[in-house]
C-alpha cells in the first residue's frame, strides 16, 4: 500500500511539473505550411552567393545618421553565401546597417521570406520589413501603406521571442499594431525561417513554417519595397551588454505570388527625402 502512495505522490509531482514548463512554441496552429502549400510562386530571391551586394536587386539604404550612430556600406557584406549585416564600432563611432529594395522591386501582396540568424547581443536589434514610399502623405494605409514589421529581433525581452508590428499614417496620428510577440523555443540559436504572407485583406507572420499571429488592420493596398536592416538604439547606455561586433546573417529571401490577383509594380514611385522616421 505505501508503494503504491509513494508512487501516485510522485507521479502527480512529476504531472504538475511537466504541466508548468513552458511550451517550445505560442503559434496559432500546429501545423506547419510552407510557401508552396498555400499556393504561392516563386517570383524573386537573392541567396547571396557572389562577392558583393547585387545592386540590381538591393541598394545600401539610409547611409548617414542613424539614431545614435550611423548606417554605413562598411557595414553591409555579402561572403560565405549570406548578407552579412553588422554593428560595429569605428573609433568613436558606432555603425549599422541596412539593405533595401526599393529602386528595384516593390512587389504588391504575396509571402515573403527569409532564412536567417539573428545577432547575438542585446542593445542593437535585427529586423525584416516592408516600407512605403508614401506612408507620410496621408491617414489612410490602404492608399498611402504601412510600415510592415516582418519582425524584429529585442534579444533583452528575450532570447527565444521576436516581435511584429504595423505603423501607418507616419505623423502625429500615427497608428501602430503591436508589438505582437512570437515564442519559439531555441529562436536564438541557428538559422530559422521567417515568413509573412500580405494579402488585401490580411497579415500573417510565420516563424518555420508556423503561423503566429494574423491581423486584419491597417491593410496597405500598395506596392512597398523590401528592408533588412541591423538597427541601432537611441540611447548610448542601451549599448551596456552590446558585444561588438555583432552579425544579423541571411541566407535567403524570397518573395512568392500567386498567379491571379497578384501584381509587381516595376517602376515604384520613391521619395527617400520626404520619409518621416519615427521608428525607435
Amino acid at each position: 500500500m505505501k508503494n503504491i502512495v509513494f508512487s501516485l505522490f510522485f507521479c502527480l509531482i512529476a504531472c504538475s511539473g511537466m504541466a508548468q514548463e513552458k511550451p517550445t512554441n505560442n503559434a496559432l496552429s500546429q501545423k506547419r505550411v510552407t510557401a508552396k502549400s498555400m499556393g504561392y510562386k516563386l517570383i524573386w530571391e537573392d541567396q547571396f552567393n557572389g562577392k558583393e551586394l547585387d545592386t540590381t536587386r538591393w541598394n545600401v539604404r539610409g547611409v548617414g545618421p542613424r539614431r545614435i550612430g550611423f548606417n554605413s556600406a562598411e557595414a553591409v557584406k555579402v561572403e560565405d553565401g549570406f548578407l552579412k549585416l553588422y554593428s560595429l564600432k569605428k573609433g568613436d563611432s558606432i555603425l549599422g546597417s541596412a539593405v533595401g529594395t526599393a529602386r528595384h522591386f516593390n512587389p504588391k501582396y504575396g509571402y515573403f521570406e527569409c532564412r536567417a540568424q539573428l545577432q547575438q547581443s542585446n542593445g542593437v536589434w535585427a529586423a525584416f520589413w516592408m516600407q512605403s514610399p508614401d506612408i507620410a502623405k496621408g491617414e489612410d494605409p490602404s492608399k498611402y501603406g504601412a510600415e510592415m514589421d516582418i519582425f524584429e529581433f529585442f534579444k533583452e525581452k528575450g532570447s527565444d521571442t521576436i516581435t511584429h508590428a504595423i505603423h501607418w499614417a507616419y505623423g502625429p496620428n500615427m497608428k501602430t499594431i503591436g508589438p505582437m510577440k512570437s515564442y519559439l523555443k531555441g529562436l536564438s540559436k541557428g538559422f530559422h525561417t521567417y515568413g509573412f504572407e500580405w494579402t488585401s485583406e490580411k497579415y500573417s507572420f510565420f516563424i518555420d513554417g508556423y503561423k503566429f499571429h494574423e491581423e486584419t488592420r491597417g491593410i496597405s493596398n500598395i506596392p512597398e519595397y523590401l528592408i533588412l536592416s541591423m538597427e541601432l538604439p537611441g540611447k548610448l547606455e542601451s549599448l551596456a551588454e552590446t558585444v561588438f561586433p555583432d552579425v544579423f546573417l541571411i541566407d535567403y529571401v524570397k518573395v512568392y505570388q500567386k498567379q491571379m490577383g497578384q501584381v509587381v509594380s516595376p517602376k515604384p514611385s520613391i521619395h527617400p527625402s520626404k520619409r518621416f522616421e519615427v521608428r525607435e
